[in-house]
């Protein structure tokens, strides 16, 4: 087997317990082999310590001195090829803002927008040490195309609506949303998953609706929507259906295992139970949800009932970034403010959102260092005058740290990014194709 030994480093276990460890990991698989320790009395002898996995039979060595190896971060709801319009449009609420902005500007996108918004997407995440992504967008097989160029993980959509447009044209939507989840679903290995994306309890109508999950139960493929996000997506379906928003979704067949459910903000008691009885996850999206003045999601109150809960920035548009350092750092802070409790939402269970909650609300075997896990992983460089003294690694990781601490990112054992260097994609290229592309976008919609 071809294999990357992550050598010299200190390893974040799940138990959030940290040890000065090797990584041996299987390239061919993509998965962590072995997983060695340090003996103390070697620590100065850091690259040849008996007690370590051997580097010598390697076929590849990271190093990882000085730094703090931690599970890739996923973001588990977003729009990539927003990039493109991060900046547009701001200080707006939910309704407005894609009323008057965005749902113009995406009138006009192009594949190649998706697909050079999407490639300035991937630079970022791998920059910030994210190594998998939900993506709810539009020309998904170029979305696709990138992922598998750039080597992260993802799971892919299309979104659809069907409010404000002709019958045959919602059904069409639909029907490419069915079409590429059934298509795509682990095309070229592992690495892509797919899923039905209706996009809210509120823009597709209900027959439609009910159509797309049983096609998507058909397909073996989850679903994934918005959900309670404002009170404006709450307030029509108690007004038309007498019922929440949650006893609706599992009226039309929606909340069953695999399917998540972005934002959450505004769900009641009965509906928090509701999300925990299923096998359905809620992602929080506290940066975008703050920014739009959606509200504050009661993240502590969800953990408590035992709903699955992922994390994610939503679309650079409304963010404005994709730095999922960021996101856990809302997501600590907002839950205390939400709960009016400095214990709301400590750092560990912020780190754990961020990782292994929203790998488990994506079907991803990672977000944790594991044996037999996937080798999605991030070194974070320790040596900043931010991140001392250490105290405590995973306080560091949720409020102190930011994407640009990260020094690699590896995914599915393959090394993205090197000492901050993408290895995968032209950075540079990226970037001015980006600032090109979204010039002739808003000229379009002008």
């Amino acid at each position: 087997m071809t294999t990357l030994h992550v050598v010299n480093g200190r390893v974040l276990h799940p138990d959030h317990s940290i040890t000065e460890s090797d990584l041996l990991i299987d390239q061919a698989s993509g998965t962590i082999e072995e997983i060695g320790a340090v003996d103390a009395e070697d620590a100065d002898e850091r690259s040849s310590s008996a007690n370590r996995t051997q580097s010598d039979d390697a076929d590849e060595t990271l190093d990882a001195e000085g730094g703090l190896v931690i599970p890739g971060l996923i973001n588990a709801h977003g729009h990539a090829a927003m990039t493109l319009l991060r900046g547009y449009a701001d200080d707006k609420p939910l309704e407005a803002w894609l009323q008057e902005d965005i749902w113009p500007a995406e009138g006009e996108l192009t594949a190649e927008d998706i697909r050079v918004g999407t490639e300035l997407a991937a630079v970022e995440m791998i920059r910030s040490g994210t190594t998998g992504f939900a993506d709810m967008y539009f020309e998904e097989p170029h979305v696709a195309g990138v992922v598998d160029e750039s080597g992260l993980r993802a799971l892919l959509g299309h979104g659809f609506v069907s409010v404000g447009k002709p019958e045959a044209d919602a059904r069409a939507d639909m029907e490419t949303s069915v079409n590429f989840a059934a298509q795509y679903d682990k095309v070229g290995g592992d690495r892509i998953s797919t899923a039905v994306m209706p996009h809210s309890l509120t823009t597709v109508n209900e027959a439609l609706l009910r159509e797309a999950v049983e096609r998507a139960r058909e397909a073996d493929v989850p679903v994934h929507i918005h959900a309670n996000e404002t009170e404006d997506e709450v307030d029509p379906i108690v007004a038309e259906r007498g019922v929440r928003p949650m006893e609706y979704a599992e009226d039309v067949g929606l909340l069953a295992d695999g399917d998540f459910l972005a934002h959450c903000v505004h769900v009641d008691d009965d509906e928090i139970e509701r999300l925990a009885d299923s096998d359905a996850a809620a992602i929080h999206c506290p940066a975008s949800n703050a920014k739009l003045a959606s509200g504050i999601a009661p993240v502590q109150a969800m953990l408590d009932a035992g709903v699955s809960v992922g994390l994610g920035t939503d679309g650079a548009a409304s963010n404005n970034d994709l730095d999922m350092f960021d996101e856990i750092r809302d997501a600590a802070m907002l839950g205390k403010l939400g709960a009016d409790d400095a214990a709301a939402v400590p750092a560990s269970a912020a780190v754990r959102m961020a990782t292994e909650g929203s790998a488990a609300a994506l079907g991803f075997d990672a977000g944790r260092i594991e044996v037999g896990a996937k080798a999605d992983l991030a070194v974070v460089d320790l040596d900043a005058a931010h991140l001392t003294p250490g105290h405590d690694l995973v306080s560091h990781l949720a409020y102190a740290a930011s994407g640009s601490d990260v020094r690699h990112t590896v995914c599915d054992g393959d090394v993205l990014m090197e000492d901050r260097e993408i290895l995968t994609l032209d950075e540079a290229a990226v970037t001015e194709r980006a600032e090109e592309q979204a010039a002739d976008l808003i000229d379009r919609v002008a």
